[in-house]
């Protein structure tokens, strides 16, 4: 079916349908058992493993370097389908989907045509940038130094999204100076340990746990050219969330109406002999799909302004990179309040439609509310509501996304006096 026949509206171009028609398949038998992996905690590795097989890691990789050519919305098209089948899945590739970014952004050089070749080899990419402790915003504690002809790497990153089903963890670490350096690490190398250890209630089998780094040796060669990210990175990376709320929308919409018609006790104060008839619960309904609608077409349209700016970046016209680059952070920013209200509400209120026993794990209605409220909680929505409203009042531009970690007030001192 298509999300036009399902009344989803038209995907993100005249070419998505036939785009999305291989991987629609691929999400139904993923969506099959995602109640099951979700209450015995199952790893998606099979499911994934379909992905790679299929050439999902390519998406946005040129054609001419085995790649699907993929566009920015035509990509977040197909997340929101993936999501709505298991959007821990989409997580799990999100940092993944971030370094093609930054492969696909980077000046010409060997490593750009080495990292194109590897993705082209359909080999997927972890995550290991964030830290615990009281390490300062802008640090790590993680350690890169000079050994022989090599480097050597020790330390520890959590939130390590994907890296249990990767070949490789994109990384940020510290420099024998203290200068920030980014690498990727063989997942499979000797002195590496990833663990499992997410506990959170929400997204639980995405690999956002820990990855313990031991003197793995790394060449020169797996050393990044610069450790910034692609320019619109934090309008992308908060926008994958945006994708997998839209994907949580709709899977529960589609929960919600299947339990409706097949439901067949009712209350003595309904208002029809069965469920599917009872008007009260059928605005409920409504109400459910119409959220997941509107959150699927805002995420579409802030995709737009992802593509402008990447569009920009590679014309070399400056003043369109800045002006890019702000629009899409600023559109990005602009959605997230409204896409995580809509869903939060959606998935709490789709029980009023139904009886007590909806609340059984068996069914899986919960996972809805708790997925969405953990992907919520990234990049909290009060910050990105300021920065539109600086933007809206004083025209103020945002200021780039900073990380997390404990504030280092002899700065903040500074910038006082």
């Amino acid at each position: 079916m298509t999300n036009i026949s399902q009344a989803w509206g038209a995907g993100p171009s005249d070419r998505f349908e036939t785009l999305a028609a291989p991987f629609r398949p691929i999400f139904a038998r993923i969506r099959e058992r995602a109640v099951t992996r979700d209450v015995e905690r199952i790893l998606p590795h099979e499911e994934i493993g379909w992905l790679r097989d299929a050439g999902f890691s390519t998406l946005r990789l040129p054609v001419e370097h085995d790649g699907l050519g993929f566009t920015l919305p035509e990509l977040f098209g197909l997340l929101i389908e993936l999501s709505e089948a298991d959007p821990n899945i989409t997580n799990a590739f999100r940092s993944h989907l971030g370094f093609t970014e930054d492969v696909l952004n980077a000046p010409a050089s060997p490593w750009r045509d080495a990292w194109l070749k590897h993705l082209g080899n359909r080999e997927i990419i972890g995550s290991g940038f964030s830290e615990l402790g009281e390490g300062k915003i802008g640090t790590w504690s993680t350690r890169l130094v000079r050994h022989g002809n090599g480097w050597l790497l020790n330390g520890e990153k959590y939130y390590t999204t994907g890296s249990l089903y990767a070949d490789w963890i994109t990384l940020g670490a510290a420099d024998g100076e203290g200068n920030p350096i980014g690498a990727l690490v063989p997942t499979g190398a000797e002195g590496v340990e990833i663990l499992d250890d997410w506990d959170g209630f929400g997204q639980a089998l995405s690999a956002s746990g820990t990855a313990r780094f031991k003197d793995v040796a790394i060449s020169d060669d797996l050393l990044k050219p610069t450790a910034l990210r692609f320019p619109y990175s934090g309008g992308f990376f908060q926008l994958v969330h945006l994708a997998s709320l839209a994907g949580i929308g709709r899977a529960a919409a589609g929960d919600l109406s299947r339990h409706v018609a097949e439901r067949k006790r009712v209350y003595g104060r309904g208002n029809a002999a069965r469920t599917a008839q009872d008007p009260q619960a059928l605005q409920v309904v409504g109400k459910v799909r119409g959220a997941a609608y509107a959150v699927g077409a805002i995420t579409l349209k802030a995709a737009e302004a992802l593509q402008r700016s990447y569009q920009a970046h590679q014309s070399g016209d400056a003043d369109a990179r800045a002006e890019a680059d702000r629009n899409a952070d600023l559109e990005v920013s602009q959605s997230v309040t409204v896409v995580t209200s809509l869903i939060l509400d959606a998935s709490t209120i789709l029980f009023d439609a139904l009886g007590a026993s909806a609340a059984k794990r068996s069914h899986g209605l919960d996972r809805h509310w708790r997925n969405a409220r953990t992907i919520a909680s990234h990049n909290p929505r009060i910050y990105h509501d300021r920065v539109v409203g600086d933007f809206a009042v004083n025209g103020t531009t945002p200021a780039p996304h900073g990380g997390i970690g404990v504030a280092d007030t002899t700065q903040q001192a500074k910038a006082i006096a």
